[in-house]
């Protein structure tokens, strides 16, 4: 029995897999659905692979069926920030760009550094996430339309103002549906009273954070959390010069985005939150170093509740 990396290029329509066993390079290209998925377990059982660890960047939810199949398999499977794979293709020198020269490189990789295993989230909150995301893009369109209104002419209009009140029922059913999925399991449930203690956090922030709860359990430490969402600092600096500390944006923009108006909201009404911005303010700190150093103080916070099952204190 052979032990085997995969690394995986993923697309919308398709993916490249390499694979790296008994020192030999090894690529096919399947559909990105569930027979290109039964071709490729044919495939791999054909090489021998009975055992291996697959790799795949996180850049975009194409790939979470794919995983979530292989790791059904019995694989060890990691998904990984783009930003490693980017550093590790630096480390090699690579600079040709293609799925086939990418699979690969993710294979080496995951056979270099041989990355933390994935765990898929459970049904509830994929069902959860998928609900989330949809009334984001529901409300995405709405936004859409609402601009277009201001500039379109007479004759859309009507037709216009008749797929906004539809995109509103939408976007309320949808939000039903997310409610009555939180609120049937237990579970999630007690987490979202929890999120809710928070001052700041309301029912549409505590479902963008439950909906990526997977996130909050798969770390052992707060730092790994916000280095993954993509809020930490990023320092500037070499020899005499200094530059700017910039945020780094390469992690999790769903659950960015999710925080940034519950930060704005805390720095109002939350105490905790109140004296923390205020320091920095003092400080001479820019107002959006100040956001994004209230949306690190956030995730600190429902970390530290998620992880403890005690609601929001603000002497603790």
């Amino acid at each position: 029995m052979s032990k085997a990396v995969l690394g995986i290029d993923i697309a919308k329509q398709k993916f490249e897999v390499a694979l790296l066993i008994n020192n030999k390079l090894k690529h096919k290209v399947c559909k990105n659905n569930p027979e290109g998925f039964d071709a490729l377990k044919i495939w791999l059982e054909k090489q021998k692979a009975h055992t291996l660890h697959a790799c795949m960047e996180a850049t975009s939810t194409y790939g979470v069926e794919l995983a979530t199949y292989l790791h059904d398999l019995g694989h060890t499977v990691s998904i990984v920030n783009p930003a490693r794979v980017k550093g590790f293709a630096q480390s090699e020198l690579i600079r040709t760009k293609t799925d086939s020269v990418d699979a690969g490189l993710i294979a080496r990789f995951c056979l270099a550094m041989e990355p933390e295993p994935w765990q898929p989230p459970s049904p509830e909150i994929r069902h959860l996430q998928a609900l989330v995301r949809r009334a984001e893009a529901l409300i995405n369109m709405r936004i859409q339309e609402e601009n277009r209104l201001d500039v379109s002419h007479t004759s859309v209009k009507t037709s216009i103002k008749e797929h906004i009140s539809y995109l509103e029922k939408e976007i309320e059913s949808v939000k039903k549906e997310i409610a009555d999925q939180i609120n049937k399991d237990p579970d999630l449930k007690n987490k979202k009273d929890l999120l809710n203690s928070i001052p700041g956090v309301s029912d549409a922030t505590s479902a963008s954070v439950l909906s990526e709860l997977h996130i909050f359990e798969h770390f052992s430490r707060v730092q790994q959390v916000v280095a993954f969402t993509g809020i930490a600092t990023r320092q500037n600096e070499s020899g005499m010069f200094k530059g700017k500390s910039r945020i780094c944006k390469i992690g999790n923009s769903r659950l960015r985005k999710a925080l940034y108006m519950p930060a704005l909201v805390a720095m109002r009404f939350n105490p905790v939150i109140q004296e923390f911005s205020k320091r920095l303010r003092d400080k001479g700190k820019p107002g959006k170093v100040i956001v994004c150093a209230v949306m690190r103080k956030l995730i600190h916070i429902i970390y530290g509740i998620l992880k403890s099952g005690k609601p929001f204190n603000r002497k603790a």
